[in-house]
């Protein structure tokens, strides 16, 4: 790694791709579909649940218009898996 990559400012962009990784990671684990990043137990909230996938809809629709036409699928993709599966929990 270069001084100059070493001492590059943080990218929004990225940091917030992250940040819905971990949140889309979070909305799996309340609806029960994925085990708990600590105790490795299923426990299911759907209350959190729908808070982490609002979240995740809401920051991906801030990054998406800089993404390729691939990873800008992928994100519409996992948005849309997330949404279905939190109405099938929910019914």
């Amino acid at each position: 790694m270069s001084d100059q990559e070493a001492k590059a400012p943080v990218d929004v962009f990225e940091f917030l791709a992250v940040v819905i990784d971990q949140t889309s990671a979070l909305a799996w684990q309340k609806m029960g579909l994925q085990p708990d990043f600590v105790t490795g137990e299923i426990a299911r909230d759907l209350d959190q649940a729908k808070v982490a996938v609002d979240a995740t809809a809401a920051l991906a629709a801030l990054i998406e218009p800089r993404l390729d036409d691939e990873d800008r699928r992928r994100m519409q993709n996992l948005v849309r898996d997330l949404k279905i599966n939190f109405v099938e929990r929910t019914s």
